[in-house]
């Protein structure tokens, strides 16, 4: 016979052939084996597990667990099969093994810790629980698909983690005035520091711009007497300037009037040999004259004589 499992389930196959067990989508069933189908789909289970702290004190822990088989692993599948094997997926059997582990590893958990321990290890001790009992269940195929770990609760009589609720909103009341008091005051404190601060700027401010106005008035007085040092050297050069063109000026023109002496002497000199020459010329002239005039005259005696 043939059979073909639906798609959230498989096939379990033992007998002739078969020295323990086989799992399979499909399979031939020949004469002497025997079939049997097991769903693979998760199952939420839902307690209310009772557990103590290391102080004896006992508290509720509401949780749902979603726990399948894992099907991505054979040896998985197989597990799960043989727990399975006698019994039907929601039978009691597999909901009071996982009840089992899931309380046993909470009440270990919990008589480990004090009360003020799990109450403010909430989450801490939420993953703890999980990942101790999942480490449990693996020795049987099964996965928790998740898990949701509900606020704990208190056993009436014991109204522990309602007393330490109340402590914290105490706490957090108590620290929410703090905080605003401890902000009325910064923000006070605060106001006058940026006053004083205001004010010793504005101090800084008018001493560094007094300062700022000396060291101006001080460079402009330095400048000042820098110009005017620079000015009077300029006019001392000049006077010197003007005192050595004149003094050369005034020895060009010596130069000059000894050159126009000496030339005036030389005019004179020469203006004196001239008139001189001019007087010998007549002088000879006259006596040439006169010579003539003498031979002229004796000429004409001896003329006449005759």
């Amino acid at each position: 016979m043939y059979r073909v499992a639906r798609a959230s389930e498989y096939l379990v196959i033992t007998g002739n052939g078969i020295p323990d067990i086989r799992i399979a989508k499909k399979a031939w069933i020949f004469p002497g084996q025997s079939c049997s189908v097991f769903d693979v789909s998760p199952v939420n289970y839902s307690f209310e597990v009772q557990a103590m702290s290391a102080e004896k004190l006992p508290f509720i822990l509401p949780a749902v667990f979603t726990i399948g088989p894992r099907i991505d692993d054979d040896d998985s599948l197989l597990k799960y099969a043989k727990l399975l094997s006698p019994h039907d997926k929601l039978s009691h059997h597999v909901k009071e093994l996982v009840q089992g582990i899931i309380e046993g590893e909470t009440r270990v958990l919990a008589a480990s810790m004090t009360m003020e321990e799990v109450f403010r290890g909430t989450k801490e001790f939420k993953k703890e629980v999980f990942d101790k009992v999942q480490l449990e269940l693996n020795q049987f195929g099964l996965l928790i698909y998740n898990a949701n770990v509900k606020q704990l609760v208190d056993v009436p009589g014991h109204e522990y983690f309602s007393y330490l609720g109340q402590k914290t909103q105490m706490e957090a009341a108590n620290q929410a005035k703090v905080d605003v008091a401890e902000a009325r005051m910064k923000g006070e404190n605060g106001s006058k520091l940026r006053d004083g601060q205001t004010l010793q700027n504005a101090s800084k401010i008018d001493a560094e711009t007094k300062i700022v106005s000396t060291q101006r008035q001080g460079e402009g007085k330095k400048e000042e007497i820098k110009v005017k040092t620079e000015v009077k050297v300029f006019e001392n050069q000049r006077e010197a300037e003007v005192a050595e063109t004149n003094a050369e000026l005034a020895k060009k023109k010596a130069g000059w009037a000894k050159e126009a002496q000496v030339e005036a002497t030389k005019a004179v000199a020469l203006r004196e040999a001239e008139l001189q020459r001019q007087v010998e010329v007549m002088n000879a002239l006259t006596r040439t004259e006169k010579l003539k005039a003498e031979f002229l005259s004796k000429a004409n005696v001896e003329y006449e004589t005759k």
